[in-house]
């Protein structure tokens, strides 16, 4: 299995429009990260998590390939502003939507368009597969299991798949998540910033979420410009954890 990391950065962007910080006018390629997004390849898949406003970007230098559905985390927008691009993948057939009910629903009504019985040329091939937490599923033959995880007090989904395991937007997680993340090889996880912030985790709890799941290997995401610089962060990390960056792919 082959994880390409997309997009490694938080909601704003790094650089964040208007700001004149180190990390948003450092030239270390490391330090420009759009919106958390990751492509997942398996023996028989091609499966993208999250498609957020940066995604038409993240792909044009990609090859052209079919995509065999779509995971979506939770329904903010620089997890799903980038749906409407996914319409040049339809020449390769329908592009599922994997998402549960409440998100779902939320899409419906944010794109009714790509949604409606009696669809219109140039609408997007997307139709929506509602799934629940903790019940198996299968894209081709690749199997997925959605997870709990709680944004601050916003329930949302993390993804086991194989020995990868997906999280971002997470402040904390129920019991029974950590157990479905036993014996994982790879750990793909948000870490906000160094401070503290109410609905997502910073540093030190990622560091002590990732001690705790014991992954071989484990790679941040979801990163604001406040977490510092790439290459200051990085070494200062375990030997088995480290920062993310855009166009890293990771083989599990």
């Amino acid at each position: 299995m082959k994880v390409r990391i997309i997009g490694s950065g938080t909601s704003t962007g790094v650089p964040q429009i208007g700001c004149t910080c180190p990390v948003c006018t450092s030239s270390d390629l490391k330090d420009n990260r759009l919106r958390a997004s990751a492509i997942v390849e398996t023996d028989d898949a091609r499966i993208l998590i999250d498609c957020g406003p940066d995604f038409r970007t993240q792909v044009l230098h990609l090859p052209f390939e079919r995509i065999d559905g779509v995971l979506i985390t939770h329904e903010h927008y620089d997890h799903v502003g980038g749906l409407d691009d996914l319409r040049p993948f339809c020449r390769f057939g329908s592009v599922p939507i994997y998402a549960e009910d409440y998100v779902a629903q939320g899409l419906r009504l944010r794109m009714p368009y790509c949604f409606v019985d009696h669809r219109y040329p140039g609408v997007p091939d997307i139709p929506l597969q509602e799934i629940s937490v903790g019940q198996s599923f299968s894209i081709n033959h690749t199997e997925v299991l959605p997870l709990r995880v709680m944004h601050g007090r916003l329930p949302i989904l993390g993804y086991r798949i194989g020995q990868l395991g997906y999280i971002t937007d997470m402040l904390t997680m129920p019991e029974e998540s950590y157990e479905q993340l036993a014996g994982i090889d790879v750990l793909v996880m948000n870490a906000l910033r160094i401070a503290s912030h109410p609905t997502h985790q910073n540093l030190e709890e990622a560091l002590a979420v990732a001690r705790r799941i014991q992954a071989k290997k484990t790679y941040f995401i979801h990163m604001s410009h406040d977490m510092g610089l790439h290459a200051e962060v990085e070494k200062n990390l375990p030997e088995n954890i480290h920062l993310a960056f855009d166009g890293l792919d990771i083989y599990v």
